[in-house]
């Protein structure tokens, strides 16, 4: 999974062409670590129709706060640069997740 940061957001989110999925996380957020893996298995399976990125928000803050991320874990889509859909805290599940990815592949 692509790691970007407040110097590579914009190219590889907002500037992108297609669907991009971002994992916004944190390390201090247990639930964040504990879906990782799974937003892995579904890079592995979506991947070629979606690009998967994630954003530590501890070193982003500012960033993360100007996507609207006010509490982790957050799992975005974009589109062509806009948000188009989200899964935000207990939302954040393997399966909303898949579900939600499907909708857009």
């Amino acid at each position: 999974m692509l790691e970007v940061d407040k110097k590579t957001f914009e190219e590889e989110v907002l500037k992108a062409d297609g669907y991009v999925l971002v994992d916004f996380w944190s390390q201090g957020c247990e639930p964040c670590k504990a879906l990782m893996p799974h937003i892995e298995e579904l890079e592995k399976k979506y991947g070629d129709k979606m690009k998967f990125c994630k954003l530590d928000t501890t070193k982003a803050r500012r960033l993360a706060i100007s996507q609207k991320v006010l509490g982790l874990p957050v799992i975005a889509i974009y589109k062509d640069g806009e948000k188009i859909d989200e899964r935000v805290k207990e939302e954040a599940t393997e399966k909303s997740v898949e579900e939600m990815i499907k909708k857009y592949v």
